[in-house]
């Protein structure tokens, strides 16, 4: 049997014949986690030095096909246990066979999709017609577009549906957000974004930290991160979950390598006490 970290680190964003949905074992939802990729033209408004998405060839861009997207979705969601039999997945231990979630994570941003308000519709209703009464709807978002009219209103359609808001925050200061997420917009906004999100429905933070040339996030900076958590409780905000984990497949830079468990502990232990609950991704 393949090792968990092996499996874990196999996340392909293309399945078969498949444009738009694929299936990973997710570390974070412990589980098959089907993923919907509206960005096969990985299109991003960040440009993470750790991000894993193959840019080096570039498919031509163009509307999202919401039909084909919904008949994607559909059937792979009908047929998910049948994964389990296919040679990339039969070796995944049994408490990790149940599907977690429609998660909105792929190549790029999927709030920036002009389409993203429709394809929400769509894995509500395929939520609903296959009776997935316990899988989750995830939007995995870097909080740049959340402040949108239309991005909003799909939330509040999430909110009915059992959504989750995964926001990332892999940075304390402005400094340290641009080496890092290296973004078309500047690091108060994605918090101004995070707040209004959170202060109406709880949302789970993500952070990833990661080595650079071989160094690990200076201590001020992992103090202004938590000073920033700290600033999101006090403006009202519902943080249901705060994830700290690092890289475990290849990277958009060489010079980016993962933290080891013992550091990814101890930044952990500096967010706790902030009354936060957190949990590490080794």
């Amino acid at each position: 049997m393949k090792p968990l970290k092996q499996i874990f680190a196999s996340h392909p964003r293309r399945w078969r014949d498949f444009t738009y949905v694929y299936p990973v074992i997710s570390r974070r939802a412990r589980g098959l986690s089907i993923g919907i990729n509206l960005n096969p033209d990985a299109a991003c408004n960040f440009d993470c030095v750790y991000c894993c998405a193959d840019r080096t060839v570039r498919p031509p861009s163009g509307k999202v096909d919401l039909n084909l997207l919904e008949a994607e979705l559909g059937h792979m969601t009908r047929n998910h246990s049948a994964l389990f039999r296919e040679p990339e997945f039969c070796q995944v231990p049994q408490e990790l066979r149940r599907l977690n979630d429609l998660a909105f994570s792929g190549d790029g941003e999927p709030t920036i999709v002009p389409a993203f308000p429709q394809a929400v519709e769509i894995a509500v209703r395929v939520r609903r017609d296959y009776r997935l009464d316990e899988a989750k709807i995830i939007v995995i978002t870097n909080g740049s577009a959340l402040d949108r009219p239309a991005v909003a209103q799909a939330l509040t359609l999430l909110d009915r549906n059992n959504g989750e808001i995964w926001a990332k925050l892999d940075a304390g200061t402005e400094q340290y957000f641009q080496v890092v997420n290296r973004p078309k917009v500047p690091l108060q906004r994605i918090m101004d974004n995070l707040l209004a999100a959170a202060r109406v429905r709880p949302v789970v933070v993500q952070s990833l930290f990661v080595r650079l040339h071989g160094q690990p996030p200076p201590g001020p900076e992992i103090s202004a991160y938590v000073d920033r958590l700290r600033w999101l409780l006090d403006g009202g905000a519902r943080i249901a979950l705060v994830q700290i984990y690092t890289v475990a497949r290849r990277t958009a830079e060489p010079y980016v390598t993962p933290l080891t468990p013992a550091e990814l502990e101890a930044i952990a232990a500096a967010v706790r006490p902030v009354g936060l609950p957190v949990t590490v991704f080794a």
